[in-house]
C-alpha cells in the first residue's frame, strides 16, 4: 500500500494502556506512528509515574476530546505514610519524614473514606495547570511556588483495599479535575504523618473499563502493511460518549447541519447532542436550545 508522507486520514479512539515511565505525549506518538496517523490527540493526560487508561484520539476524532475529558474516572492507588515529598509521589524528593507506626487500620481506613463525597482540593504545583501561560510543574522545578486555590471535586466512591507496613491501598472513583496525589496527601495530613502515591493505575474512563485497553506492545503486535489488525482496534468516538442522547435529522437538515447552520428541532430538551443524519452517518456534537440544534464540532 502506498503511504502519504503526512500519514492516513483514519479517525477513531484507541484505548491504550499506557505503561509507567512514560509521559502521555510520549505515549500518544508512539501510538500515531504505529498507525502512520495523519492527526492525534489523547485526553486526561497521565503522569509518567501512572499507568492505564490513556484514550488516544485520532483524526477527527480529536474534536470529542474535550467532551471525553468531562467523564468520571476511575484508579487503583497505593501511598506511603509517613514519607512527604514534593511531587506527592515517589518520584519526588522526600521533604519530610514522619512516624505512622502508631496507626492502625482502623484509623486509616476511616481517614480515607472521610473524604467521600464533594471534597475541596488544593492543585498540586506539579501539575499541567498554568499560571499566566506557564505549566505549574515548570515553575515548580524552578523552585517557586505560587498559592493554588481550592477546587471543588467529587469522589463518588472509595473503596478500602487494605493497609499493611505503612501502605494504604485504594480505588477511588472519582468527577473530572480530581487529583490523586493530593486525595493521598490529604489522607497522610488527616492521619497526622503525611504520604505520597508510589503506585497510580487509570482503571476506568467514562464507562470504559481497564479490559478493554491494548498495551502498545499488543498493538505492535497487530502491525502490518495494510494495517488492517490495528484499524479492527478502533473504536468510532460517537459510541465511546454513551452518556450523551443521540438526534438523527433528514437530509435537508443534514446539509444545514453540515454547513454549520443551525436547525429547527422539535420536542427535545435542551442538551448536548450526538448527531446522525439520514443513513446513521456521525455528523458531530450540537447543542439544543430553545428548540434550535446548533452544530458545535463537526465530523465532516
Amino acid at each position: 500500500m502506498a503511504k502519504n508522507k503526512k500519514g492516513r486520514e483514519i479517525n477513531g479512539i484507541v484505548l491504550l494502556d499506557k505503561d509507567t515511565g512514560l509521559s502521555s505525549n510520549a505515549a500518544l506518538q508512539k501510538v500515531k506512528r504505529l498507525f502512520f496517523a495523519k492527526k492525534a490527540g489523547h485526553t486526561g493526560a497521565l503522569d509518567p509515574l501512572a499507568s492505564g487508561i490513556l484514550p488516544i484520539c485520532l483524526g477527527q476524532a480529536t474534536k470529542v476530546a474535550g467532551f471525553l475529558l468531562n467523564d468520571n474516572k476511575r484508579y487503583f492507588v497505593r501511598g506511603q505514610l509517613g514519607q512527604i515529598t514534593d511531587t506527592l509521589d515517589c518520584e519526588g524528593e522526600i521533604t519530610e519524614t514522619k512516624d505512622f507506626k502508631q496507626l492502625d487500620e482502623v484509623q486509616v481506613k476511616a481517614a480515607a473514606l472521610s473524604f467521600q463525597g464533594d471534597i475541596e482540593q488544593v492543585p498540586p504545583m506539579y501539575s499541567a495547570l498554568k499560571k499566566d501561560g506557564q505549566p505549574l510543574y515548570k515553575l515548580a522545578r524552578q523552585g517557586i511556588e505560587i498559592e493554588r486555590k481550592a477546587r471543588l471535586v467529587t469522589i463518588h466512591k472509595l473503596d478500602f483495599l487494605g493497609y499493611e507496613n505503612g501502605i494504604i491501598s485504594l480505588e477511588v472513583s472519582c468527577s473530572k479535575g480530581t487529583y490523586i496525589r493530593s486525595l493521598i496527601a490529604d489522607i497522610g495530613d488527616k492521619l497526622g504523618c503525611g504520604a505520597h502515591v508510589i503506585e497510580l493505575r487509570r482503571i476506568g474512563f467514562a464507562h470504559v473499563d481497564i479490559a478493554q485497553t491494548l498495551k502498545f506492545v499488543e498493538l505492535e503486535a497487530l502491525a502490518s502493511d495494510d494495517f488492517t489488525a490495528l484499524d479492527a482496534k478502533i473504536f468510532k468516538s460517537e459510541d465511546l460518549l454513551p452518556n450523551i442522547h443521540s438526534v438523527s435529522v433528514d437530509q435537508q437538515q443534514g446539509i444545514d447541519i453540515r454547513y454549520g447552520r443551525k436547525i429547527k428541532i422539535e420536542n427535545q430538551v435542551d442538551s448536548l447532542v450526538k448527531m446522525f443524519d439520514e443513513n446513521a452517518v456521525f455528523l458531530g456534537i450540537g447543542q439544543i436550545e430553545c428548540g434550535y440544534l446548533q452544530p458545535k464540532r463537526l465530523f465532516i
